[in-house]
C-alpha cells in the first residue's frame, strides 16, 4: 500500500549517503547516551535499595504504639487536661497475627509474609559483650521476604533450637566463628548458649554488628512473647509501590503498618529526584537528536526540489510526498535506536568493569531489561517522526511547476 512512499524514502536516504550516515551516527550516539544513563542509574538505584534494605522487609505490620489516656480535671466548670507524658513502649504481639497474616496474604501485590519476633538483647562470649537486636524467625517464609539466605557468607542458615546466625562484624567483635558458642540473654531471660551456624553480610556494617537470628520459638521464649509475633514482615512485587500497598493494608487492620519508603524517606526522595533528572536528560538528548534530523531533512528537501517536482508532476499526491519524508525520519530513528542500544550496552559493560568496590569486586551489578530497550526504540521512533514533520510538510507544499524550474 505504501510501496511508492517506501521506495522514495529509501532512495533519498541512499542518495544522501554522507548526510544520512552523519544523522544516523548522531541518532546512535543520542540513543546510546539514553540507554547508558538510564541503565546505569537504574542499576545503581536497584543496588542502593538492595544494600539499604538489607534484611529489611518492604512493609512491616506492628502493634500500634501505646499512649496515655488524657485525664481531665473534675473541678466544676473547669476542664483541664493533665500534662501527658510519653508512655514507655512494651514489646507486644500483633493482635491475632496468624489470622491477620492469612488475611493480608490475599492482598494484590504481596508475594510473601513472615512472622518475626524481635527485641533488644545482649550477646556475650568470654569477656566480650555486645548489645544486639535479637530476631526470632521461621527461615522458610523469612527468606522469601528478605533473601537472607543469599547474604550468608559462611556456614548456612540453620536455625534449630540452640542455633544462631550472626553478622560478620559481630563475629569479629566477639571473636566467634562457625561452631563456636555465644551466650544470648535478655531482660526477661538469662538466656543460654547458642552455636554459631552461619555468618551473614547485609551490606551494612551496623546491621552486621547488630542483628542476630535465632529460631522463632526460641526468640519468643527469650523475649517473653510466648505465642506472639512482634512483626509481620511483608515482601511485595514492586518495591516502589510500597506506600500504596501499605495504604491498602491500613484499611484492613488497626495495627501499625509502615513501608520501607516511610522508614527510609530521605533515600526515597533522593531516588525520586535522581529519576526526575534522568528523565529530563533523556528528553533533552532526544530533542537535540530530533533537531539534527530536522536540519538534515530540511536540507534534503532543498536539494531534492526538482525530483520532488517531477514526482508531483507524474501524479504523486501531496500525502505521498509527506509520508515519504515521515518514513525517512522513522527509518533514521529506528536504525539509530538499534545501533544506539548496542552502543549504550557496550558502554555500560565497559563502565561496570572499570568501576570496582573497595574489596576489588564489581561495584555495579548491571540489570538489563527489555523495557529499557523498548523505551529507547520508542523515544527514537517518536522523535524521528516528529523531526520529519516540518521538512515533510515543506516538501508536500512544493508547487510542481516551480520546483521543476529551479
Amino acid at each position: 500500500m505504501m510501496k511508492f512512499e517506501w521506495t522514495v524514502a529509501l532512495r533519498f536516504l541512499r542518495e544522501g549517503r554522507t548526510q544520512t550516515a552523519l544523522i544516523i551516527g548522531a541518532a546512535t550516539i543520542g540513543v546510546g547516551l539514553i540507554v547508558l544513563i538510564t541503565g546505569i542509574i537504574d542499576s545503581l538505584q536497584r543496588d542502593l535499595i538492595r544494600r539499604t534494605l538489607g534484611a529489611q522487609a518492604h512493609i512491616a505490620v506492628r502493634p500500634p504504639d501505646e499512649v496515655n489516656r488524657t485525664q481531665l480535671s473534675a473541678a466544676p466548670n473547669l476542664v483541664v487536661a493533665a500534662n501527658p507524658q510519653a508512655r514507655a513502649q512494651r514489646l507486644r504481639s500483633v493482635d491475632q497475627w496468624q489470622r491477620l497474616a492469612t488475611d493480608l496474604a490475599a492482598t494484590p501485590g504481596i508475594v510473601a509474609i513472615s512472622p518475626t519476633v524481635s527485641g533488644s538483647a545482649l550477646a556475650l562470649r568470654g569477656e566480650a559483650d555486645k548489645a544486639i537486636t535479637l530476631l526470632g524467625i521461621e527461615p522458610e517464609p523469612y527468606v522469601r521476604v528478605t533473601k537472607l539466605d543469599e547474604k550468608i557468607v559462611a556456614g548456612k542458615l540453620l536455625l534449630n533450637a540452640g542455633d544462631a546466625v550472626i553478622g560478620t562484624e559481630l563475629a569479629k567483635d566477639l571473636g566467634a566463628g562457625l561452631g563456636d558458642k555465644i551466650r544470648i540473654q535478655t531482660v526477661h531471660n538469662q538466656g543460654d548458649a547458642f552455636t554459631v551456624r552461619g555468618l551473614f553480610d547485609l551490606g551494612s556494617r551496623d546491621a552486621n554488628r547488630r542483628n542476630v537470628y535465632v529460631n522463632f520459638r526460641t526468640g519468643q521464649t527469650l523475649l517473653d512473647l510466648a505465642g506472639g509475633a512482634s512483626n509481620l514482615d511483608i515482601a511485595i512485587e514492586d518495591v516502589f509501590s510500597a506506600n500504596a500497598v501499605a495504604a491498602t493494608l491500613r484499611q484492613r487492620t488497626d495495627q501499625k503498618v509502615e513501608s520501607w519508603i516511610e522508614s527510609n524517606n530521605q533515600l526515597f526522595v533522593a531516588i525520586s529526584n535522581q529519576t526526575f533528572m534522568t528523565r529530563l536528560i533523556r528528553i533533552f538528548v532526544a530533542i537535540i537528536v530530533a533537531v539534527g534530523i530536522t536540519s538534515v531533512l530540511v536540507v534534503s528537501v532543498v536539494q531534492k526540489q526538482k525530483e520532488i517536482g517531477i514526482l508531483r508532476a507524474m501524479g504523486a499526491s501531496r500525502g505521498a510526498i509527506l509520508r515519504a519524508f515521515l518514513l525517512q525520519g522513522a527509518v533514521i530513528g529506528v536504525i539509530g535506536a538499534i545501533f544506539g542500544s548496542a552502543f549504550g550496552t557496550a558502554l555500560m559493560v565497559l563502565i561496570s568493569r572499570v568501576l570496582k568496590a573497595p574489596d576489588g569486586s564489581a561495584f555495579l551489578k548491571l540489570q538489563f531489561s527489555l523495557e529499557l530497550y523498548a523505551t529507547a526504540v520508542g523515544i527514537a521512533l517518536v522523535f524521528g517522526l516528529l523531526s520529519a514533520v516540518v521538512p515533510a510538510r515543506r516538501a508536500a507544499a512544493l508547487d510542481p511547476a516551480q520546483a521543476i524550474r529551479v
